[in-house]
């Protein structure tokens, strides 16, 4: 048994290094009903779909709080989609700027392309902004084989299984172990371990790192190994069975995978879990 496909996420992991166009719409909308939000608070569910995204910030205590004491009542759910319907347009409107591939991207799917390796993506995007940054890669060279948006399966994104299974069902993959998930989010990673394939965690230009290129290279060498481990460590946390500096890593990734199968391990089995 060998990995046949690989499914990855979109912006933070394979475009938009440090994943930084929806943060900076969550940080806007936020901020036009006065609840400033941090960065922090904003990059904890992303990956999610964008609409469970914002309940799952009304439900933190802090923003909570501030929505009863700037409203005087809970918010509900007309609240989120009020939300909702301020981000689309915005995110929309900034999307085309977003779809620059990160380092390595083409170049390294290209090689696994050529291995016969089939390529799937998932994505908290809804088909409308995944369709627009989708073209922008294009132009760039990067092309998966097949993309799945929450809207595709009844709104049910991550952490749920069902975008990788569509992908799975759309590429031809018929066992979970020849699969691999690679995501910049923990919510990547409750993905990749819901639907029982192997799930690796990225860290140059994820979300979970959260900086620029620039800010990257200004790291000194000690500043940016403890950056690594601690993202990395985040991700084993999480239940992901590995976990690489950037992308160009992916095939060795999956030839120590390939003789994990060949030891007749199995992603579900993995003790994280």
């Amino acid at each position: 048994m060998r990995i046949k496909g690989i499914i990855l996420d979109w912006a933070g992991t394979t475009v938009d290094y440090g994943c930084f166009a929806p943060v900076q719409v969550f940080l806007d909308i936020f901020e036009e009903i006065d609840i400033p939000l941090t960065m922090e608070e904003v990059r904890v569910p992303m990956g999610q779909l964008k609409w469970d995204h914002i309940q799952t910030l009304l439900q933190m205590p802090r923003i909570e709080a501030a929505f009863q004491e700037k409203f005087d009542r809970n918010y509900t759910k007309a609240d989120i989609d009020e939300l909702h319907d301020r981000f689309e347009p915005k995110l929309l409107a900034i999307l085309p700027q977003y779809g620059k591939p990160n380092p390595y991207v083409v170049e390294t799917i290209q090689q696994l392309k050529q291995q016969g390796l089939k390529i799937g993506a998932t994505t908290g995007y809804t088909s409308t902004m995944l369709s627009i940054v989708e073209k922008a890669a294009k132009e760039y060279g990067y092309e998966p084989d097949h993309s799945v948006t929450p809207d595709l399966v009844m709104d049910k994104g991550r952490p749920y299984p069902y975008m990788i299974y569509e992908n799975m069902k759309q590429l031809g993959l018929g066992h979970h172990a020849q699969v691999v998930k690679v995501g910049d989010t923990i919510s990547d990673i409750q993905e990749a371990n819901s639907a029982g394939v192997w799930a690796i965690g990225i860290v140059k230009g994820s979300s979970m790192l959260g900086l620029t290129e620039a800010e990257v290279e200004q790291l000194s060498p000690e500043e940016e190994r403890q950056i690594i481990a601690d993202v990395r460590k985040n991700y084993m946390e999480a239940g992901a069975h590995g976990a690489i500096e950037d992308i160009s890593q992916l095939p060795r990734m999956i030839e120590q995978i390939n003789e994990r199968l060949m030891n007749k391990e199995l992603p579900y089995a993995n003790p994280h879990q």
